[in-house]
């Protein structure tokens, strides 16, 4: 650790330089060890945070941007939040990525392109509820639910795929993630439902999403990570 502080010091000019030269923005900002502080609409576990993170970056580099940039950013971002300041610098400089206020909030590539990463991928909310309490939360007895009639409920899949569940209004998330799992062989732990763009978790029945006839859930189907 210490012969890296040593080139890190040997190095700052040079490094300064390259900044000054980058296309995308012309000012460029050494990164801030400051993390953005926010507040969920709702208050959010650990789980539903990894899920909208996760969800943000299978979808980003499909809009625009370079993908080999968006995998940085994302090395960066798990860096930083990690207290790991030293390693965050170093992907942004090695990617040739630019910060006009020293932060991965907004940035561009040598391209011109520019990047914007929402708060929620650099920081948890100020109202982050721990999965302890979240343990507590699921143990509590679940209240009596009336709605038992069946029907066809439509769900699209990212994969391009529509189908339909047999369910009822007080079937949970968690409930129809495991139908989907029996009918299509896709494992409970790669399925994120969402209906009108909010994310819906396990606990959720679906007479609480105001759900009607004909309506569409999204669900994303993320691939099982291969071991290298």
């Amino acid at each position: 650790m210490g012969g890296c502080i040593g080139r890190e010091g040997g190095n700052r000019s040079s490094r300064t330089g390259r900044r000054n030269g980058r296309k995308g923005g012309g000012r460029n900002e050494p990164l801030k060890k400051e993390k953005p502080k926010w507040k969920s609409e709702f208050p959010m576990t650990e789980g539903q945070l990894r899920s909208k993170r996760d969800e943000f970056w299978d979808t980003a580099p499909a809009f625009e941007g370079r993908k080999e940039i968006w995998d940085a950013l994302r090395a960066a971002a798990i860096a930083l939040e990690s207290n790991d300041h030293e390693l965050a610098q170093a992907i942004v400089d090695g990617a040739s990525i630019t910060l006009p206020h020293g932060s991965l909030s907004e940035c561009y590539d040598e391209l011109g392109n520019r990047y914007q990463l929402p708060a929620y991928c650099l920081a948890p909310p100020v109202n982050l509820i721990s999965e302890r309490c979240e343990e507590e939360v699921v143990e509590q007895p679940e209240p009596q639910v009336t709605h038992k009639k069946e029907f066809q409920l439509k769900v699209r899949l990212s994969t391009g795929r529509d189908l339909r569940l047999t369910a009822s209004m007080a079937n949970t998330i968690g409930q129809l993630k495991k139908l989907l799992q029996a009918q299509e062989d896709i494992s409970v732990a790669h399925q994120r439902w969402f209906f009108s763009g909010k994310l819906l978790t396990d606990k959720t029945r679906l007479q609480d999403t105001k759900i009607q006839k004909d309506f569409v859930i999204q669900v994303i189907v993320s691939q099982p990570t291969v071991p290298k």
